[in-house]
Parts: C-alpha cells; structure tokens; sequence
C-alpha cells in the first residue's frame, strides 16, 4: 500500500489551485477503495486550518483590488466609449463572492481528505529527535527560523518509513517547502543532504509539491489514476450575477404569463366582462414584451404540470441564491 505524507504546504498549495478538483477527487475515491493511506499529524490539519482564513481572503481581496483599480483606471483614462468596458469590470467586481465560494470548495474537502486520513502522533522519541536535529543545525532546522514543526514532520516521516517494508508499502513524503527541505543551492526536486538518507531505499520518495504528488500518484497507480484524473478534470465555473438576474427574470416572466393567461379563462368562463377588460388593458402591454422576447416553440407554453413546476422550482432556487426565503414565487 502506498502511505503518503503531505505536508501542509503542499495541501495549501492544492487548495489554491483552480484546477483543484482533478486530485482532490480522484484521492477521495482512490482512499475509499484502501489505497493510498494519507498519513495525517495533527499538526498538518492545525496548519490548515490556521492558513485557510488568511489565503482564501488573500485570493478574493486582490482579484477585487485588481478589478477596482481597473475601473479606475478605465474611468480616469479611457475615453467616453469605454463606458461600456467600465461597467464590464465593476459587474466582474461584483462576482468576487461567489469566485471565493467556490474557492472555499476546495479547502473544504482537502479539509476533509485530512480528517479522514490515518491519524500520526509523535512521540517521545521524535522530539528527541528534533531537539537533537535543532541543536546540530540540520534541515529543516538550518536557517534561522522557528521550522519546529516542520523538523517533527520529517522525523515523524522517518518513524513510518523506517518501520515499514517499503518493498510493500512504500513511503512518499511530498512538500512545497523546498526552503527547509530541498537540497541547498541544487535540484529543488531532491531532498536536503541532511535528511536524503531518509529517501535513499527504494520505496521511500522525496516529492516536490502539487507536481510531485501528480508524478508519485502516476507511477503508482497508472492508468486507474489517468482514468480518474480524466472523469475528475473539471472546473465550475461560478456564474455571474448577470447571468443569474437574467435567468430569474426570465423565470418570473415565463410565469407571469402563464398565470395571466389562466386568469383571463376563469373570468372568461365566469362572464365577467368588467374584470376581463381591465385585466387586458394592464396586462396587455406585459404581455407583449413577453411574446416579443421569448419566441421559441413552447417557451410561453402550454406547459404540463411538470414542466409548470420545474420553472417555479427554478425561479425558487435562483431567488433563494438572491436573498429571498425558500418557496418565494410572488409574480
């Protein structure tokens, strides 16, 4: 079995990616069926979970700065007929928030590959172990910065792979902090002289990032992995609140219609000629504008009651996206 140590840089990194999904699910599906074993220090999730609030409002905070700089700039500079192009960006500006909801997305469920991983709890002898690392200056702790964590996380590296077959169970660790634990001055890709004795049998692999853990999961896995990537290589596209307006006007107009027309037969078959007339007269120039922009087969109805329902459930669903309460169908 295949027993991955992911730093919490790399995870981070992941996260960010927008292209994320392509090995969150693929991991989530490959550890349902027993392989691979994420290997998960408390930690890493404590990293995670300290990081995620400062990098999710990183990424939206500056997409936002660069859209409103842009407006800005647009309004101060450009001529009258980029007007147009102005009001572009600040809609652009707009959907900041649903960008980072789906953002949010990804640090989610990496949040909960790591929960559901296999829990790993160092030890006497792995702070010992980082004591002694410390005091001889060896990597991560090299530099002249505070990279306990980083030190536990590799001796704790050093327990699992030491004590394992690793014909049969062979180790990865994979980490985007090629500062404290690639090698000095060289190939980012290969470890720091001081831990490299720890990836020098086969089956114990150094691994630099989001691309290493790629190549790692390639090599391992082979064509069941090219076969998820392939089912799992999307990316949603949020949509804009344009386009989310627009299909909720749509809806309500569709509606209205219909529900002007079943008023106009009740008063027919009722004889109400008074209501029937000021009914028409209102609704009359509605009506038209409606006919005018909807005039594809079937878009004003007959509509079955399926049909009537799927449209009120759509309306619902993009009101309650809006702000309003669940069920809100007022036309």
């Amino acid at each position: 079995m295949l027993r991955l140590f992911v730093d919490t840089s790399t995870w981070l990194d992941l996260s960010k990616r927008r292209d994320a999904q392509r090995w969150i699910v693929s991991l989530r599906v490959l550890v349902h069926q027993g392989e691979p074993q994420l290997l998960v220090p408390d930690l890493v999730i404590e990293e995670f979970e300290r990081n995620r609030e400062r990098i999710e409002h990183s990424m939206t905070s500056s997409i936002k700065q660069r859209f409103k700089d842009m407006k800005r700039d647009l309004e101060d500079y450009g001529s009258s007929d980029m007007e147009d192009a102005a009001e572009l960006v600040a809609d652009l500006a707009r959907d900041v928030p649903l960008i980072g909801a789906m953002t949010t997305r990804n640090f989610d469920d990496v949040l909960a590959l790591l929960r559901g991983g296999t829990a790993v709890e160092p030890t006497a002898r792995e702070h010992e172990s980082v004591v002694s690392r410390g005091l001889e200056k060896r990597a991560p702790l090299h530099r002249q910065r505070n990279s306990v964590a980083d030190a536990l996380l590799i001796e704790l590296y050093a327990t699992a792979s030491g004590e394992a077959d690793l014909s049969t169970d062979p180790h990865a660790f994979v980490t985007s902090n090629s500062d404290d634990f690639s090698a000095a001055g060289g190939d980012k890709r290969e470890p720091h002289a001081d831990i490299a004795e720890l990836f020098a049998a086969e089956g114990s692999t150094y691994a630099l990032g989001v691309d290493g853990l790629n190549g790692i999961l390639l090599d391992h896995f082979g064509e069941e992995i090219e076969e998820l990537f392939a089912d799992s290589d999307f990316v949603e596209e949020p949509r804009r609140l344009g386009e989310i307006t627009d299909a909720e006007k749509e809806f309500f107009d569709r509606i209205w219609y219909h529900h002007s027309l079943q008023y106009e037969y009740r008063l027919e078959d009722d004889g109400d000629v008074d209501e029937l007339e000021r009914l028409l007269k209102i609704a009359g120039p509605g009506r038209r504008r409606v006919q005018e922009t909807y005039t594809e087969p079937g878009q004003l109805g007959p509509y079955t009651d399926f049909e009537l329902g799927m449209l009120n459930g759509k309306l619902s669903a993009l009101r309650w996206v809006l702000g309003s309460e669940w069920d809100f169908l007022d036309t």
